[in-house]
C-alpha cells in the first residue's frame, strides 16, 4: 500500500489516492451499487432460516447499499422485509401494515417484533427449533381447519379468526 502512495506530496493527495484504491473509480462504484441493489431486490427468507439469521443477511445488504450512497426510508425497508418473508408470515405482516406506522418503525424494532412472533409460534405449538417460520405451526393449525368438507365460508371464518388473534397479539405487545 505504501508504494502506491509514496509519491504523493500532500495529505489530500494521499487521501484521494487511498479512496481510489479502496473504493475504485466511478464505474467501479456504479457496478458495486448495481450488484448491491440486485442483492436487495432478490433477498428472501430461506426455508429453515431463523429470523435472527435473516436479519443478519438483510442488514449486511442494507449496510453495503448505505456505504455506496443508496439509502432507504423506514417504510421502504419494512415493506421489503415483509415481502421477503414466506407466505406463512402473511397474517402477521398484514396486521403490522394495518396497525403500525411503517414510516416510524425502525428496522431493529421490526425484527424484534418478528422474532417475538417467531418465538411465540415455536413455544405455543411446541414445533421445536427445526424451523424458524411459523410454517409447521400454521400447517398443523390450518390442516385441521381446512379439511375438504369445510365450505369456503367456514375457511374464510377460520382465516379471519387467525387474523383477529394476530391483531390482538399485536395490541398486547404495543
Amino acid at each position: 500500500m505504501f508504494r502506491k502512495i509514496k509519491n504523493c506530496a500532500t495529505a489530500k493527495e494521499i487521501w484521494e489516492k487511498l479512496i481510489q484504491i479502496c473504493e475504485g473509480n466511478d464505474e467501479t462504484k456504479e457496478k458495486k451499487l448495481t450488484m448491491a441493489q440486485q442483492k436487495y431486490e432478490s433477498i428472501k427468507m430461506r426455508e429453515g432460516e431463523t429470523m435472527a439469521e435473516f436479519y443478519e443477511c438483510f442488514s449486511v445488504v442494507v449496510i453495503e447499499l448505505t456505504s455506496l450512497g443508496k439509502e432507504y426510508n423506514n417504510r421502504e425497508l419494512a415493506l421489503k422485509v415483509m415481502r421477503a418473508l414466506p407466505k406463512e408470515w402473511d397474517i402477521k405482516t398484514m396486521a403490522m401494515r394495518e396497525f403500525k406506522d411503517l414510516n416510524k418503525l425502525e428496522l431493529h424494532d421490526l425484527f424484534a417484533n418478528l422474532k417475538a412472533y417467531e418465538f411465540d409460534f415455536e413455544t405455543r405449538y411446541e414445533v421445536g427449533p427445526s424451523t424458524s417460520q411459523p410454517t409447521k405451526s400454521l400447517a398443523a393449525t390450518t390442516s385441521e381447519q381446512c379439511s375438504p368438507s369445510k365450505s369456503a365460508e367456514q375457511l374464510s371464518n377460520d382465516a379471519m379468526s387467525l387474523l383477529r388473534q394476530e391483531v390482538w397479539e399485536i395490541h398486547e405487545i404495543f
